[in-house]
């Protein structure tokens, strides 16, 4: 896929992986729709950001929480652009244990609400349109949590609720894989520690002693955490390059999820 005149939607796009996203498109030249929710002085950053690259790019604020909300977004996409090529479904809640400690049933409802359902919304919401399109394509952000759960040193990170809201995450993306064949593909980018996502530039990590950081740093087999450049590298990988890939989940997490295990000698044997 070429992104040149491309019409793209990023979740997210306050700050952080989101918001590199977006710009990263938008400097590609795609025209780019950035949602926000909270974060206002970063949303607003972010909107004078956005004016100050030009073209027709669109920041709205939105509660994708509601299915009506969405709806109203796509009809908006719609009347204003009348297309969609991409979606980066990029929206969830990370509540980690270190930061709001035991679940309450709120808590839990949010999770769920964030970072499973919005994801299913928008999908339903983005596939009539994204399927008018000869070539299209889709790109789901999911967490490493789906994998590892509430356990080792990410156990003070990932919560119970937002471990299974991943998991369930991946069965979502073959879902939309098939619904979007043969012009939509579905993909899944699942990410491990990030400076702003679980890492460094996060309320969470402060919290953590140097002890407990450098637990999960050493968890790692590069033995660091990410970088935003990094996920938008593998971004545009997904977008123009794997145009054979639909359905798949490319887990890119430095090796967490192999971590903690040695490989021992190979023994001399007995014969």
């Amino acid at each position: 896929m070429k992104l040149q005149g491309k019409i793209a939607l990023v979740l997210g796009g306050a700050k952080g992986i989101g918001k590199g996203i977006g710009f990263a498109l938008a400097k590609a030249g795609a025209t780019v729709v950035l949602t926000h929710h909270d974060w206002p002085k970063e949303a607003a950053r972010m909107q004078e950001e956005l004016a100050a690259i030009g073209d027709d790019h669109l920041a709205i604020k939105i509660d994708l929480r509601e299915p009506a909300a969405i709806e109203e977004l796509l009809s908006t996409i719609r009347a204003r652009y009348g297309a969609l090529h991409i979606l980066i479904n990029n929206i969830e809640r990370g509540g980690m244990p270190v930061v709001h400690g035991h679940y309450t049933p709120e808590q839990w409802e949010l999770e769920m609400a964030t970072t499973l359902r919005a994801k299913w919304w928008v999908m339903r919401s983005a596939l009539p349109l994204l399927r008018e399109n000869p070539e299209a394509a889709i790109i789901t952000l999911s967490s490493i949590a789906g994998i590892v759960g509430r356990s080792g040193p990410a156990g003070l990170i990932f919560n119970d609720g937002y471990s299974a809201a991943n998991r369930a995450v991946s069965s979502f993306t073959e879902t939309w894989a098939r619904e979007g064949a043969p012009t939509v593909r579905a993909n899944e980018l699942m990410l491990g520690f990030f400076e702003t996502r679980h890492a460094e530039q996060t309320r969470g990590w402060d919290l953590l002693s140097a002890e407990q950081q450098t637990a999960i740093r050493e968890h790692i087999l590069l033995k660091r955490t990410g970088k935003i450049e990094e996920i938008i590298a593998a971004v545009f990988f997904l977008l123009q390059d794997a145009t054979y890939m639909t359905g798949a989940v490319l887990r890119m997490d430095g090796g967490y999820v192999l971590g903690g295990e040695s490989i021992p000698p190979m023994p001399s044997g007995v014969e």
